[in-house]
Formats: C-alpha cells, sequence, structure tokens
C-alpha cells in the first residue's frame, strides 16, 4: 500500500510540474503588440477612448481599423496594409492609430452595419468622418488589398480636412 500511494503523489507531482512547465513556457512567448500585424513600427493606441483623446490633444486624425483574427478578407488586408510602405509611414507620423477586434459602443463607427474589415476616420474635433469611403456602395469603409491606393487617397483627404475645416 505504501508504494502505491508514493507511486500515485510521483505521478500527481510529475503532472502538475509538468503543467506548471508548460504555463511559464506560455508565458515566455514574445508579448503581443498592439499591432497585431497592422504595423510593428506604428505606435498603437489600446482603446477608443484612448485614441479620441489622443487625436484631440495631438490634432492628427484617428484612424480605426476594426478586424478579427479569423477573417480571411481582414487577414488579407492586414498584409496589404503592413507592406505598403506608404500607408505604413503616414499611420506612423501623421495618425492615431487603434485596431479593434471588437465594437465599439460608438454607433457612429458602424453607419453601414458592424462588419470587417472596416476602416474609418475620426478627426480631432472627435467627428467620425462618414464622408471617407472606399469604392464599394454595400459596404462603405471597407478596404480590399488591391486597394490600398483608395486607402492612401482618402488617409491624405483625412488629413487635408483637418487643415481647411478645423
Amino acid at each position: 500500500i505504501m508504494l502505491h500511494s508514493t507511486l500515485a503523489l510521483s505521478l500527481l507531482l510529475i503532472a502538475v510540474t509538468s503543467n506548471l512547465a508548460m504555463a511559464i513556457k506560455k508565458e515566455k512567448r514574445a508579448p503581443q503588440t498592439l499591432s497585431r500585424g497592422w504595423g510593428d513600427e506604428i505606435t498603437w493606441v489600446q482603446t477608443y477612448e484612448e485614441g479620441l483623446y489622443q487625436a484631440k490633444k495631438s490634432n492628427k486624425p484617428l484612424m480605426v481599423i476594426h478586424h478579427l483574427e479569423d477573417c480571411q478578407y481582414c487577414q488579407a488586408l492586414k498584409k496589404a496594409f503592413a507592406e505598403n510602405e506608404e500607408i505604413q509611414e503616414m499611420a506612423q507620423n501623421n495618425f492615431v492609430m487603434l485596431n479593434l477586434m471588437h465594437e465599439t459602443t460608438d454607433k457612429n463607427l458602424s453607419p453601414d452595419g458592424q462588419y470587417v474589415p472596416r476602416i474609418m476616420f475620426v478627426d480631432p474635433s472627435l467627428t467620425v468622418r462618414a464622408d471617407i469611403t472606399g469604392r464599394y456602395s454595400n459596404r462603405l469603409y471597407t478596404y480590399e488589398p488591391q486597394d490600398m491606393i483608395f486607402l492612401i487617397e482618402n488617409m491624405k483627404k483625412a488629413l487635408r480636412l483637418i487643415q481647411t475645416e478645423l
């Protein structure tokens, strides 16, 4: 009986230790940056509220990218976005940047539905720019990988609006 309980205890200890080791190993993985693959050189804000605050403070437009990890269209857009040097550079220098994997409570950010991917701009006066749209009439704020030129134009438009309106 003694041998039996010692063996059981040893097995239990081995099981606990290996689970612990696996948990520790998980913790050691490189932390996921806020970029989530959209651009590691870009400074990303963590929340919509923080984005609004930074936009107002810095007088830069806020660019909000709604996406989901398991959406193939989002993944394709992310790749095109991350590989486009002009977009990355503008995003880094001229915008407050936020990518979200959940909806905000601000209904103005989903004027035509809560689809992904969706990219919207908010100006420093904290107005959601429903007038900066992509190419598709059924999903006004969506972009496809081949639409990076349109996105660049819209980023420039968002910057121009600040100079002319605000």
